[in-house]
């Protein structure tokens, strides 16, 4: 039963009384169990998002950075730096500042392309691709460790949920 588990650590996100409590306060119509869901995933996203800066800095590395790294590898090593910042979803100004810092480290490097001597791709160097090798087996104890509490059965509807949800943040965004 439901009722019968511990009730999570909401992080300061609402109860659904404070939720209920607001919308009526603002005289709205909203849903506060819909409320309470939106504001919790914000809280356990900006947490999330703290934990894997932690984590990605055991290893020299920020989130961005290792997302670029992955990205690439999963890439064949080389990509434009158009093409990263698509596939990771940010600005090629943010591309750029990863790339400077990775190719500091030497991790990454910049040379011309071979379609159009005018660009540049980004290819991963082999120090790069040993740091992924070196932090995979540590990367991905951590992960499976923390969706250790889900069944397999509870991961699949997660997944299935949390691709519906990404597919709703455009709300917040949208003019």
């Amino acid at each position: 039963m439901v009722h019968d588990r511990p009730q999570p650590d909401t992080g300061g996100a609402p109860t659904l009384d404070q939720a209920q409590r607001q919308i009526t306060r603002y005289g709205l119509t909203a849903d506060p169990q819909a409320i309470l869901v939106a504001a919790r995933l914000m809280t356990a996203g900006a947490r999330l998002g703290q934990a894997g800066e932690a984590h990605f800095s055991r290893f020299g590395l920020s989130t961005g950075r290792y997302r670029l790294l992955a990205d690439l590898e999963d890439h064949g090593g080389e990509k434009s730096p158009s093409q990263l910042a698509v596939s990771l979803g940010v600005s090629r100004a943010t591309v750029t500042g990863l790339v400077d810092g990775l190719e500091r480290d030497g991790l990454v490097a910049r040379r011309p392309s071979a379609e159009d001597g005018r660009a540049s791709v980004v290819i991963l160097t082999a120090r790069g691709a040993q740091r992924l090798r070196d932090m995979a087996p540590e990367h991905y104890a951590r992960m499976q460790a923390m969706v250790g509490g889900l069944s397999v059965e509870e991961r699949t509807v997660f997944l299935d949920l949390l691709a519906r949800l990404v597919e709703g943040m455009d709300a917040l965004t949208a003019d």
